[in-house]
């Protein structure tokens, strides 16, 4: 059958068979804590079940689905990828990878790029280029990167490696050598580190960050304390990586975190926000680091024409319709309703933090309340919300989302705030 025949063809699909879990975990690997709904559907900010029953969406795939579900020119730019050239390798050039890397370069202070396909893939190649550049550069024979507690930098071992969090290390050893963690806005404890780490011989390379920690319980960097780091590593020669994984492409009200602080790295890693969902990484880096040479890092699916395509009309759009003011006053607005929640609520909600539309509230330590029960008590009203640690409740809907969708989203978290509260009085 010829390529045209092929393509005339009606597009015919056997009928679902009815969900089932006990069948879905009999096949798939139990590596996740799944919530008990199996979602098939979605438009713009809200989703639905197998059971057709509906969600608001604030979870957003975790801050990845930036233009939320079904958006008009995402579903343009899939459909006319797809009919033209989804995947070559990167032994050719690929036009439309160049217009999104330029157009990253353009929004950013970075000069060159590397994609790849995921967020723990693109803080890997910044770990790389990050160890290649002490070789080559700096003569550290055996280089460190500082990371900071209750960070999140990835699945792989490097990556969870860098990650300051044992429960994420726990049963992976021998774990990658090359790491020292501190706590996070702690500069005594940055400088200290250094001290130690080089007193005998070079060793530090790169400090590696999250401008905000997202896992970590949703914690934004102090512009003081990124500042000094600036200062620190300009003086000594010492690569900055932030981490914008989860916070960049718009999250924050900016286009990146680091924006946030007033600074500028030398490296930075993008992924989840980037693709709108679609897989898509990139870590971008300033010319005087780009010490990568043909041969020296590489990915099959990264930066392909379809992942390409996708992610550069998730930067027009969120560009061209001024998603960043959206996402300030819609975050504006969440963190007021938050807040007043916490007035009301003192003796349960401890904190409300976070930039633009990736919004924390924190639970006092003392109650037995945790954010996973009220994840569970807000998606029996409707709404998706996803934890971020034992007792920070985490707010990460799509860019597009309005005031009404926010205002329903607090209605269903003080809703599930008063009734567990009830229980525990």
């Amino acid at each position: 059958m010829s390529p045209e025949t092929l393509l005339k063809e009606p597009n015919v699909q056997a009928e679902a068979s009815p969900f089932s879990s006990e069948s879905f975990d009999s096949y798939v690997m139990t590596t996740y804590g799944r919530f008990a709904i199996a979602l098939e559907r979605g438009l713009g900010c809200r989703v639905w079940d197998t059971e057709g029953r509906e969600y608001l969406d604030f979870v957003a795939g975790i801050a990845t689905c930036t233009l939320g579900h079904a958006h008009p020119a995402m579903i343009a730019a899939v459909t006319q990828q797809i009919q033209t050239l989804h995947h070559v390798s990167n032994l050719y050039y690929i036009p439309v990878q160049g217009e999104l890397a330029k157009w990253l370069v353009d929004h950013s202070c970075a000069d060159k790029a590397f994609f790849c396909n995921s967020g723990a893939e693109a803080n890997e190649a910044a770990i790389k280029l990050a160890r290649k550049y002490a070789h080559e550069k700096l003569n550290i024979s055996n280089p460190t990167i500082i990371t900071a507690v209750a960070s999140f930098h990835g699945r792989t071992l490097a990556t969870i490696t860098a990650t300051g969090q044992p429960k994420y290390q726990k049963g992976f050893s021998p774990l990658v050598p090359g790491f020292h963690y501190v706590p996070y806005n702690d500069i005594s404890a940055i400088e200290s580190a250094i001290e130690e780490l080089d007193k005998d011989e070079r060793q530090v390379a790169a400090i590696m960050l999250e401008a905000l920690q997202g896992e970590g319980g949703v914690r934004p960097g102090d512009l003081a304390y990124f500042q000094r780091i600036r200062e620190i590593c300009d003086e000594k020669g010492i690569l900055l990586i932030l981490d914008e994984v989860q916070v960049g492409m718009g999250r924050s009200g900016k286009y990146w975190g680091y924006e946030n602080l007033g600074i500028e790295p030398d490296i930075f890693t993008s992924a989840k926000g980037l693709g709108g969902g679609i897989p898509i990484g990139a870590m971008l880096c300033k010319s005087f680091c780009d010490v990568f040479e043909p041969g020296s890092h590489a990915s099959t699916f990264g930066g392909n024409p379809f992942a390409c395509a996708v992610a550069l009309c998730v930067c027009q759009t969120l560009e061209r319709e001024n998603l960043l003011e959206n996402v300030q006053q819609r975050g504006e607005q969440l963190k007021a309703g938050l807040n007043k929640l916490a007035a009301a609520y003192p003796h349960l909600i401890a904190e409300v933090r976070g930039w633009g539309l990736i919004v924390g509230m924190e639970l006092q330590a003392d109650v037995e309340l945790t954010s996973a029960d009220i994840v569970k008590s807000a998606i029996a009203a409707g709404v998706l919300l996803v934890p971020a640690g034992p007792k920070v409740l985490r707010f990460v809907p799509p860019l597009i989302v309005t005031a009404a969708e926010v205002d329903r989203a607090l209605e269903a978290v003080e809703s599930a705030i008063v009734s567990l509260g009830n229980t525990l009085a």
